[in-house]
């Protein structure tokens, strides 16, 4: 079955290529001025591999937006798995929290823009704090909402065994949540990175928000699409990754998927 989604997959990327090959080059239906062919996109990928572009090659840039996203995204779970799992857990908590969280809550990642720069400058500490934000929310809800979610039986058998706060907490809550957790972890990614390059296309001095920015001012398409192209590249990478521990903590679900 996964090696049949595969072909598919590979045969509907292949058939968009191709797609994008004739409409540019063959029968110039779409004008590559504006939208560039496949050759341009190539030529564009070896400049910045190479020889480089926004004072940085793709490398460089790509490895400083990597490090800001796992930075960001690393924090946000720490603080919101813990905090979802309280508020799930205990009322009292969530009605001492939640009327907070629920202020934080509606506020767009990118509007934390203008008041992190007044914070912390134009700096790294400026676009991580934007992307905790990004990540923060969906990592609270999910765990909340996996917390929730658990059949009350399931937990009053376990304080009948004896099972003390921790090891319930432990044993029971963070198990039987963790597939939601991992759904939040998944949206707390891709929120990061959307996020993150809204926040480099200010004052960065790297990264590939600063390679979409400088190849917008200089009217440069086959560079933006090369910019988008990594950005999207690294999010299916870190995705995976992130798909590899999901399976690993979670073994049962391979098991019987």
């Amino acid at each position: 079955m996964q090696t049949s989604r595969d072909w598919i997959g590979t045969a509907t990327v292949a058939s968009l290529l191709a797609l994008w090959a004739v409409l540019t080059m063959v029968t110039g239906t779409i004008d590559t001025l504006r939208f560039p062919s496949p050759v341009q996109f190539w030529q564009s990928l070896k400049q910045i591999a190479t020889t480089g572009y926004a004072d940085g090659t793709l490398l460089s840039h790509s490895l400083h937006s990597l490090k800001l996203v796992i930075m960001g995204f690393t924090v946000a779970a720490a603080v919101g798995i813990p905090l979802g799992l309280l508020m799930g857990w205990s009322r009292r908590a969530e009605a001492l929290i939640n009327p907070v969280f629920l202020l934080v809550r509606p506020i767009p990642p990118l509007a934390w823009i203008p008041l992190a720069i007044l914070w912390l400058g134009l700096g790294d500490a400026a676009k991580i704090m934007v992307i905790f934000f990004a990540a923060f929310v969906p990592s609270v809800i999910n765990t909340f909402t996996g917390v929730r979610g658990i059949e009350p039986n399931v937990i009053e058998a376990a304080r009948m065994l004896g099972t003390g706060r921790w090891r319930l907490a432990r044993e029971v809550l963070v198990p039987a949540a963790a597939p939601m957790i991992f759904t939040g972890l998944r949206l707390s990614l891709q929120a990061s990175w959307t996020t993150l390059v809204a926040a480099e296309l200010v004052g960065a001095l790297a990264g590939l928000g600063r390679v979409l920015n400088v190849a917008q001012q200089d009217i440069y398409p086959a560079m933006v699409m090369v910019g988008m192209a990594a950005v999207g590249a690294w999010g299916w990478a870190t995705t995976r990754v992130l798909a590899v521990v999901e399976a690993r903590a979670m073994p049962w679900l391979a098991v019987r998927a």
